[in-house]
């Protein structure tokens, strides 16, 4: 996820463009980050340490890990810890960037830090976001401390992730008392807790989600569109009511609904997270009572 946060972040910074963001995003799928790109991001070695073992290797017949250890940059448990995150998607993005010439690797320490600040995080909140770990991220982005509806934020957006799209990415919450949008679907539950979710925005959006989930382009309508997306509803809200029945709360689900002409759910208090997926943003919307 931080990949597009990060990416995002830098074309608003008019530190990239849009373009040059397509064009990371392509490399970036068939990249493995570097263990020194990785070493750096990780602030484990230093940008100096980093380019002196890759010119070492030049003349070695050495791993870059190897001759770490043996200059005494790194542990042998920290090359173990970095070879594991290689394969992290924000690592093959920052790979990307370099490779491509958009960014050298100490801007990009420092725009990493321009965001932690952005975003008010701290620097292990920055670790848990590099990782990739939903649940560990979603807090990051509510404004409430609430174990509910963290709980129901974080399986929404890994069903998204899961179900949808694998670059799905979130912006930070806020809390209205009503909303409107071109379409919406729906779903209330009651029992020991009782609610609404909901997935709002342009139909544009919409029906981008909806074909990436159906994994068909039959899409023709507006009511296509919506019924998957209830659907989607429907599953996210099963697996919360899963989840939340091995600690013994019981929650018994409505039948999903939808609504096409810019009608809206009003209720105190709902809490609106932006997601960015398939190429569209939309509103994940839940309101707790």
């Amino acid at each position: 996820m931080l990949d597009r946060l990060m990416g995002a972040f830098m074309v608003e910074r008019g530190l990239m463009t849009k373009n040059q963001l397509d064009q990371v995003i392509k490399a970036q799928e068939s990249n493995r980050a570097k263990l020194g790109v990785v070493a750096v991001s990780e602030k484990l070695m230093t940008i100096a340490q980093a380019e002196q073992v890759n010119a070492l290797q030049a003349s070695m017949d050495m791993r870059f890990g190897d001759i770490a250890v043996e200059k005494g940059y790194l542990t042998d448990a920290q090359v173990e810890r970095l070879l594991k995150l290689q394969g992290n998607s924000y690592m093959a993005f920052v790979q990307a960037v370099v490779d491509l010439g958009i960014l050298p690797m100490e801007k990009i320490s420092e725009i990493e830090k321009e965001y932690e600040t952005y975003v008010g995080a701290t620097a292990i909140d920055m670790v848990e976001l590099k990782t990739g770990n939903i649940d560990n991220i979603i807090p990051l982005f509510l404004h409430t401390g609430n174990e509910n509806y963290r709980n129901i934020f974080g399986m929404a957006v890994k069903a998204l992730y899961r179900l949808v799209d694998t670059h799905v990415y979130v912006g930070k919450s806020y809390t209205v008392n009503s909303v409107r949008d071109e379409v919406i679907g729906y779903q209330h539950f009651k029992g020991d807790i009782s609610g609404v979710v909901a997935i709002s925005g342009k139909y544009d959006s919409i029906k981008k989600m909806a074909i990436a989930y159906t994994k068909e382009e039959f899409i023709e309508t507006r009511e296509d569109a919506l019924d998957a997306i209830c659907e989607l509803i429907n599953c996210i809200n099963g697996l919360y009511a899963t989840e939340e029945s091995k600690k013994e709360i019981q929650l018994e689900m409505s039948p999903p609904d939808f609504s096409v002409a810019f009608q809206g759910i009003d209720y105190e208090g709902i809490i609106v997270l932006p997601v960015y997926i398939s190429g569209g943003e939309i509103k994940l919307i839940v309101r707790l009572v």
